[in-house]
């Protein structure tokens, strides 16, 4: 009986590890079509030469002189940071919403709608306007503000929700809606002083990834590794969270340590991401939704899926983004709100459905 139960664990591992790879090529395949979408046309062929010739050592053994500058600065400076940031942002969300959807058990928690996104963009607004974009420790500060205004809030949210040791929905969604009204004002008075910088702050706050440079992906690139390594190390724990404190409690998992660790790595990915690409709103609600469907509410296994859906999916909104207003650029944010809020709505009218019955 034992040997089945092992030999089935084992093959549903394996189908998922299969999933997970075919995941990571079709992400591959779309970073590398996207690498033709916009203004200027560049054929694959030749972004094929431009990566490879990019590769170091390969790049050495293979010597293509016949590549236009201009388009090999196209790609290698412009389209791929942006691409690259735009998966990580993905990535970010994604894994937060995970985790805030498991610790406060609500389908509808995400970064942007409990009010981590609203902190983050309060701490990376004053950043800016103070002028306080300088280097400490080879880390930009505003990802550390961010970081500092995303945890502040997501804390603030989760002990005024909480009643006892549960987080009503109702309460949840009201708190957040409220601390993300209140800082949503400030940072909308601090772009009436914002003076020179009322542009950067402006564009920053709608959502966008045109001006990311590589600087912003190094910067950015350890920050959410280690949050994402650090969320799927505790996965076990939020499977127990999910099922129940009492239950958890009683199979060895210190409920409050686990969920403070818990928030405070997904606050570090949020402002990570809500550091490079501004206000992106309901990615990390609707892509675990649907990767649940798909892979089910275990967390081994729906992080690093829902990770690498929510790369895939940042990727085609902002080619989205590039071309359906050709030549100008709609902010990727609402392009991600025009698909989040009505899978709100759908949500909302769901949960109502299932109280009501």
């Amino acid at each position: 009986m034992e040997e089945n139960t092992h030999t089935k664990y084992l093959e549903r591992f394996s189908r998922w590890k299969v999933l997970i790879i075919l995941l990571t090529l079709l992400l591959l395949a779309i970073i590398v079509l996207s690498l033709n979408v916009g203004f200027s046309q560049i054929s694959f062929w030749n972004i094929s030469k431009i990566l490879i010739k990019n590769v170091p050592f390969l790049g050495d053994l293979a010597q293509f002189s016949d590549i236009p500058r201009i388009e090999e600065v196209i790609v290698m400076q412009i389209r791929l940071p942006r691409i690259l940031s735009g998966a990580l942002v993905g990535i970010a969300l994604a894994t937060a919403g995970v985790v805030y959807q498991g610790v406060f058990k609500n389908p509808m928690a995400d970064p942007y709608v409990i009010g981590a996104s609203s902190g983050a963009a309060l701490g990376a607004a004053l950043a800016i306007v103070l002028g306080l974009g300088f280097s400490l420790f080879g880390i930009n500060t505003v990802p550390i503000f961010a970081f500092v205004g995303c945890l502040s809030s997501v804390l603030l949210v989760y002990f005024i929700s909480r009643v006892g040791s549960r987080v009503q929905t109702t309460t949840l969604l009201l708190t957040g809606l409220s601390v993300s009204i209140l800082f949503s004002a400030i940072v909308t008075y601090l772009q009436t002083i914002a003076g020179e910088r009322l542009h950067a702050l402006t564009f920053w706050i709608m959502g966008g990834l045109t001006y990311v440079e590589w600087g912003d992906v190094f910067s950015t690139l350890p920050l959410i590794i280690a949050g994402v390594s650090a969320i799927y190390i505790y996965s076990r724990d939020l499977n127990l969270l999910v099922l129940g404190e009492d239950e958890a409690q009683h199979l060895g998992v210190n409920i409050e340590k686990t969920k403070l660790i818990l928030l405070f790595f997904s606050a570090l990915v949020t402002a990570a991401a809500v550091s490079i690409s501004g206000l992106i709103g309901f990615t990390g609600l609707i892509i675990p939704h649907i990767t649940r469907i798909l892979v089910g509410a275990d967390h081994r296994i729906l992080i690093p899926c829902s990770a690498i859906i929510a790369a895939t999916f940042m990727i085609l909104c902002d080619c989205l983004a590039r071309v359906i207003a050709a030549p100008a650029e709609v902010p990727v944010g609402v392009i991600t709100a025009m698909c989040g809020g009505p899978f709100f709505i759908y949500l909302l009218r769901r949960k109502r459905k299932s109280v009501i019955t």
